[in-house]
């Protein structure tokens, strides 16, 4: 099987040794996301809720280049700086995702200043 290398313009390419995505088979891999506008690079949003939508787009955005979408998602992994955000995010995260949802995990983490949410994704697409 070839592994495909994933890019997209409608997601942000960060200066970073790293795909927006790799493919391989029916297993399509999203790198983490983080909540920056693909354009200017810029940070989305100020709060949890902000930055989790644009953050999710721009996973949307690389699945979307994949040959994929949401509803092939079996696994996303969030990454938060605050405990305190959980609740924020999973408000937004469900309102983004939609039912029914993919496993997931959350993880408690640093980030650069700023940045309060980082997402990747798990597909798996029917080949």
């Amino acid at each position: 099987m070839t592994r495909t290398v994933i890019t997209t313009e409608n997601a942000p390419a960060l200066a970073a040794p790293l795909s927006q995505g790799i493919r391989k088979g029916p297993v399509l891999q999203v790198s983490g996301q983080l909540p920056l506008d693909p354009d200017t690079g810029e940070v989305v949003g100020t709060t949890v809720a902000q930055q989790t939508e644009q953050t999710l787009r721009n996973v949307t955005a690389v699945l979307k280049a994949g040959g994929a979408g949401l509803e092939d998602v079996v696994m996303l992994r969030v990454y938060l700086t605050d405990p305190a955000h959980l609740a924020e995010m999973n408000g937004a995260y469900a309102a983004a995702v939609g039912e029914p949802f993919p496993a997931r995990t959350t993880v408690y983490m640093q980030l650069p200043p700023g940045l309060l949410v980082e997402v990747d994704a798990l597909a798996v697409l029917d080949d």
